[in-house]
């Protein structure tokens, strides 16, 4: 459990001499999270951006476009000096963009090209089974050429009862007809043509026989191919050959862009400019002897006094460990704590992998899982993947722990156990259930814990963790009012809730136990609870009781949700072996197929596995824990700087 970083609020004021010597030495430090201005009376403006944020932004706009075309990410850096990038920078982008250009311009035109050819080739295609020359179908002065394709079929009987006359070409699959007919005979022959639902084709205008210029286009298409790859090959050599610079250039830009722009956030005068912010307060001196340095102490920094209500728009970073920092990837997906405010990643660090081991709670899932997150860690080299798989890797251990406890493996019991309808074997040979206490509805409470033979106990285990969980809530809100408004305001608000609990379980024990006297004071104790929680949250808080039991019953869910992954899996296990006792006749046939079901049927579970444990394990964090003392909506530390990866001063 921590609180985010203690933040300086902090004021720069200056000569407008020295604005972007103190705007250089802000970015370089990368700590200072500026507070962009709002003009008010006071006669301050916003300021125009340095007169290279125009050129600075359509040489970053060029390439990043040139990045994109060419497929470039980030990659192993190749560190290069700023400077070095700079005063190469307007030759390299011209030579590139000249190049990029050039091969892009004649793939167009060779694409369009094959585009052309693929049309001719569609034109030849119905007359291929027909050897005639194109140059055959045209030029007569007393012959009709019909060119065409019709539904039906045609032969030279049809053609003769109208005239003797004629050059008839048929290909019955395509339905292609080509027919030479006296012009005197073209009405009649059109007639019986549209008839059989003639439709006229285009006749190519070049000469040839079809086949031979099927076998020119193919060449022809070929070829064009062969250039376009090549000129491929050659942006793909582009792309090679200037990747570290292309990165370099963009990190380069992209820091300029930055500070050339910052006078639009900053308050301006004709002559001074004032920058207002925050720094880390451990950091506040760095700040200080950075500006003073560039700027030969000629900028005034001063630190400005915090009002309780200024708090509250500090920028948080947060203040973790490196192995609770994962966390914060959950934090920020639900909103990120307020500067005042606990920041309880650590404390989740704990309860969201617990929450995720007892649904699960399954030593094979644990193993694949925890195999999967780790084989995508290593090959993923994505700052926001990896968090993730740290956090499904936690989640995985406490399902390896709590997989032990409930003695299970994909589905089977690892341990025996006797019941009513006998026995029902375990995966490792000798291990015996022990049976430890009565539990409830006539259950006992054994180990390893059968789940499916112990659901009433279960489910009052889980609501039992969950008050817990709600009241490890209540005393965080305790210490978050405490330091802000004292123990008095701290102990209405939420420690009465305590009280309200401990009376009920006082009453609840006299009832149960017949100890009428316990009972009363137990009574008293609850109704002092719902008075001092009346004093702290006015008429809403007794209005809220009932509330905590519906939020204590929620856990069951941890129950309920863990049964049904045990029974998928138990049911992808007896359908694979049933299978397998079924038919003795086809052992090899069956033994594959259900080997194929008990893989696809875990597969799938195991993605239900990631899903279901995990958004209940997280909605259990979200909706009733931090439903007890946190409010989120703290606005991110985003320091006015550039982490460089590629470049270097």
């Amino acid at each position: 459990m921590s609180r985010p970083k203690e933040m300086t609020r902090a004021v720069i004021v200056g000569h407008k001499s020295i604005f972007k010597e103190t705007i250089d030495a802000l970015h370089d430090t990368n700590l200072f999270h500026v507070e962009d201005f709002v003009e008010d009376e006071s006669g301050f403006k916003i300021s125009k951006p340095f007169k290279n944020a125009d050129e600075v932004s359509k040489k970053l706009v060029k390439i990043r476009s040139i990045a994109n075309y060419l497929g470039i990410v980030q990659k192993e850096p190749v560190v290069q000096k700023s400077d070095a990038v700079l005063r190469d920078l307007d030759s390299k982008l011209n030579e590139l963009d000249r190049a990029i250009m050039q091969n892009t311009e004649m793939i167009a035109q060779l694409e369009n090209e094959l585009k052309d050819l693929d049309s001719q080739k569609r034109e030849l295609l119905p007359y291929l089974s027909i050897p005639l020359d194109f140059d055959y179908y045209r030029g007569y002065e007393s012959l009709k050429v019909f060119a065409g394709a019709i539904k039906g079929s045609l032969d030279g009987s049809q053609v003769s009862s109208i005239t003797k006359a004629y050059e008839l070409y048929f290909d019955p699959q395509t339905k292609t007809v080509v027919l030479f007919v006296a012009k005197g005979d073209a009405d009649k022959v059109y007639e019986l043509l549209q008839g059989l639902g003639f439709r006229e084709l285009r006749v190519p205008e070049r000469g040839g026989v079809p086949s031979e210029l099927l076998k020119l286009l193919e060449q022809k298409e070929a070829e064009v191919t062969r250039k376009i790859e090549s000129l491929k090959a050659e942006i793909e050599s582009l792309k090679s050959k200037y990747a570290d610079f292309i990165l370099a250039s963009d990190e380069v830009l992209s820091i300029e862009s930055q500070k050339a722009e910052l006078p639009l956030r900053v308050a301006t005068s004709a002559n001074a400019f004032i920058i207002e912010g925050w720094a880390p307060s451990e950091e506040y001196d760095t700040v200080v002897s950075a500006v003073n340095s560039a700027t030969n102490g000629r900028a005034y920094i001063t630190k400005l006094e915090l009002e309780e209500e200024e708090e509250e728009h500090a920028p948080v970073e947060y203040n973790n460990s490196k192995v609770a920092a994962p966390m914060q990837q959950i934090m920020d997906l639900y909103s990120r704590p307020k500067y005042t405010e606990i920041d309880p990643s650590s404390v989740i660090l704990i309860t969201f992998p617990l929450m995720y081991g007892l649904i699960l709670g399954d030593i094979g899932y644990a193993l694949i899982l925890g195999a999967i997150a780790l084989a995508i860690k290593k090959a993923v080299k994505s700052d926001a993947v990896k968090p993730l798989m740290d956090i499904l890797i936690y989640c995985q251990i406490s399902t390896f722990i709590f997989g032990i406890i409930y003695g299970e493996f994909l589905g089977f019991s690892l341990a025996s156990l006797h019941t009513a309808h006998g026995v029902v074997p375990g995966l490792i040979p000798g291990w015996e259930t022990i049976t430890l206490f009565p539990g409830l509805g006539g259950e006992h409470v054994t180990f390893p814990v059968h789940r499916t033979h112990m659901v009433m106990t279960m489910i009052a285990a889980t609501v039992i963790i969950g008050l817990l969980h709600l009241n490890l809530g209540f005393l965080l809100g305790f210490s978050n009012i405490n330091r802000h408004h004292g123990f008095k305001h701290a102990f209405l608000e939420k420690g009465s809730w305590i009280v309200i609990e401990l009376g009920a379980i006082v009453a609840a024990a006299g009832y149960l136990g017949g100890n009428s006297g316990l009972t009363y004071v137990g009574a008293g104790v609850l109704v002092l609870g719902i008075v001092l929680l009346t004093m702290g949250e006015g008429i809403k808080g007794p209005i809220e009781l009932p509330s905590l039991m519906g939020n204590a019953l929620s856990y069951a869910r941890i129950i309920a949700v863990g049964l049904s992954s045990i029974y998928i899996a138990g049911t992808v296990n007896d359908i694979a072996f049933k299978m397998i006792w079924a038919d003795h006749s086809q052992i090899g046939f069956v033994a594959i197929a259900a080997i194929l079901v008990f893989i696809l049927g875990h597969a799938l579970n195991t993605v239900l596995s990631i899903i279901a444990p995990g958004l209940h394990a997280l909605r259990l964090q979200y909706v009733e824990f931090f439903g007890k003392f946190y409010e989120g909506g703290g606005k991110k530390y985003n320091p006015f700087g550039y982490i460089r990866k590629y470049t270097e001063e």
